[in-house]
This record gives C-alpha cells, structure tokens and sequence, in this order.
C-alpha cells in the first residue's frame, strides 16, 4: 500500500491540512519542552520586572489604595462639627446644630476658641471650641489614620505592594506568553471560543475590581469603623501594612469571583450544566455563595461578605438567565431545521 493510501494518525488530516484549520505545526516532545522552557522564563521575567516597578512606584500605589479613606476625609471636612477639648485632651464631636442650641454662650463670635464655664462661683472646667480642620496630618472624624507601628512597617507594606501589584501588572504579559504557547495547538473555532471567554473574563474582572474600589471599599470601611465603634474599641488609628493587605485581598477576590459566568457558561457550552440544572440549583448555591464570601473576604466580618455575596447572587441569576437564553434559541434553531427538512 503506498503512502498516499495511509491514512494519517491525527484524525484525517495532514500536518499542512492541520495549519489551515488551525492546528499549528506538528512539533517533537522535546520542541514542545524547549517552548515550555522559554514560556515560563518570559513569564518570570514579567513577574520579576513587573515587581521591581511597583517598588519603585510604591508612593503613588500607596495613594491609589487608600483613595478611599482620603474621600471620607474629604467628605468630612465639608462639616461643620465642633471639636471639644479639655485641657489638651479631645473630649467629643458635636454637630454644629446641636453645639449651636447648648452652648450659644460659647460659640459667640468673641469666646470661640477659648471659654470658661461656670458652676456657682467656681471655675471647674475650660473648654476650647474649634472647627473641624484638615491639614493632611489628621484625619477626618471616624476615618482612621495609617500607621507604621514597627521599624520594619514601611519594609512589610513594599513587599505587600511588590506581590500584589506585581501579579497584577505582570497577568497581561504572562497571559499572552502563556497564548504563544496554547494557540498554536488549537483549531480556530476553539481559538475563536477562547478569545469570547477571554474578553468576557477580562470585562468582568475589571468591572468587579473597580465595583469594590469606587463603591463597596467606602461602605466596608466605614461599617468596619462604625461596628469596631459600637463594640467599645477605638478606631481612630490603623497598622498601614493590615489595610494594603485588606484593600489588595478584597479587590482581588472581587475580581475573581466576578468570573463566575465565565465559569457556569463554559460548563453550559461543553453541555456539563443546563438551564433546568442552574435553576434547581439555585438554593444550594445561595449557602454556597455566603460561605465562599466568608472565605475570600480578608476579615470575615457580616457587612464585608454581604457587600460581596450580593453581586455574585446576581451574575448567577445573569447566568441562569443567558442559559435559557441560549437553550431557546437552539430550541428554535432546531424547529427551523425540521420544516426545511423535506
């Protein structure tokens, strides 16, 4: 039997018949390993160059995480609070509304800064009233102030900033190194569903780590303050390295749990999961959502999780939605089929 008479081992197709459906050359175990090698060096590279930029830019990604707290003290300062002092010690804050109505005497253009109240004849008490000022040194009233609480602070909050910030300047190099390595072997209709997954995964992404910095990171704070307040702790100072680490983990995690979709449609796609199935389990996945968000949250409290399992509730109902979506357009596809048959 000749050659041409073979058929060849690779599911009929020829190697020249494999690159114009997408295959990519056919290459040798050791070619393969020789790629690999040179893949995962290009990636540590980027890893490597990707951390050493974020040292170096370490003041503006210190200022980029804690936007949040300068935005409440912004907000803050627009107040017209009071601050009561005694002696050298800060007493309390009193809205100007109600320092206004108890203490008219003191708040007259002439006593503003300095009073003496009177019981009798006795001078008992010297209270200072003065305006809420933000100078940058302090912060607004609730907003805690960042702090360094050991000589090797400022050292564990650069390499929170290297790893963090690192990975994620360094994910769109490894991610493309890592699609130099793949592609080659795919045929295009699986380039083309991996390219829809990537994009959609990316959008996602970005969208949930810019919900949880615009919205969600204000709303975790400021209930963290207020629940720490209600306990009975302070609030008023926090260890710089314990926020970068809170503020990175709960970006990240929302990040990644916004991939949810990307998760349940694929296992749609390659038949795994169904419409009647992502219904049915639907209750289970509300227990399973809360106790995932336990986990990725950085503190575990209530609020945080919440804030975080509300959104995943929704993706998974976007998903049981685009689900029956597609299940009754192959409904129809299938109808529109059967006519045309004679």
């Amino acid at each position: 039997m000749s050659e041409s008479e073979h058929p060849p081992k690779d599911g009929g197709l020829y190697p020249e018949e494999n690159e114009e459906k997408g295959g990519g050359p056919v290459k040798t175990f050791l070619e393969h390993l020789e790629d690999l090698r040179w893949t995962l060096l290009k990636c540590l590279a980027a890893v490597i160059l990707s951390m050493v930029f974020c040292l170096a830019a370490s003041n503006f990604l210190v200022s980029f995480l804690t936007w949040p707290l300068d935005i409440d003290q912004a907000k803050q300062a627009e107040s017209k609070d009071l601050i009561v002092y005694w002696g050298e010690n800060r007493l309390t804050v009193l809205p100007e509304s109600v320092a206004t109505n108890e203490f008219p005497e003191i708040l007259s253009e002439e006593s503003a800064h300095r009073a003496i109240v009177r019981i009798g004849t006795n001078k008992l008490l010297r209270i200072e009233l003065e305006p809420v000022e933000q100078n940058g040194s302090e912060p607004g009233i609730g907003t805690p102030m960042l702090k360094n609480y050991s000589p090797i602070g400022p050292f564990k909050v650069a390499i929170q900033l290297m790893l963090y910030g690192g990975l994620v300047v360094a994910s769109p190099f490894v991610i493309f190194f890592l699609g130099q390595f793949i592609l080659p072997a795919l045929h295009i209709h699986e380039k083309r569903f991996l390219y829809q997954t990537a994009g959609f995964g990316v959008v996602l992404f970005i969208f949930g780590v810019a919900l949880c910095y615009f919205i969600l990171m204000q709303i975790a704070l400021k209930a963290t303050v207020q629940f720490s307040q209600w306990m009975g702790f302070g609030s008023d100072e926090w260890r710089a390295a314990s926020y970068i680490s809170f503020v990175c983990k709960l970006m990240l995690a929302m990040g990644l749990s916004f991939q949810l979709p990307v998760v349940l449609l694929t296992m749609v796609k390659v038949g795994l999961l169904n419409y009647a199935k992502l219904v049915k389990f639907r209750p289970y996945w509300l227990i399973i959502n809360l106790a995932v968000c336990a986990v990725l949250t950085p503190t575990g409290d209530p609020v945080t999780m919440t804030l975080m399992a509300v959104p995943l509730q929704c993706l998974y109902e976007l998903s049981v939605f685009i689900s029956r979506f597609w299940e009754k357009r192959e409904k129809e596809s299938e109808t529109s089929m059967e006519r045309q048959d004679p």
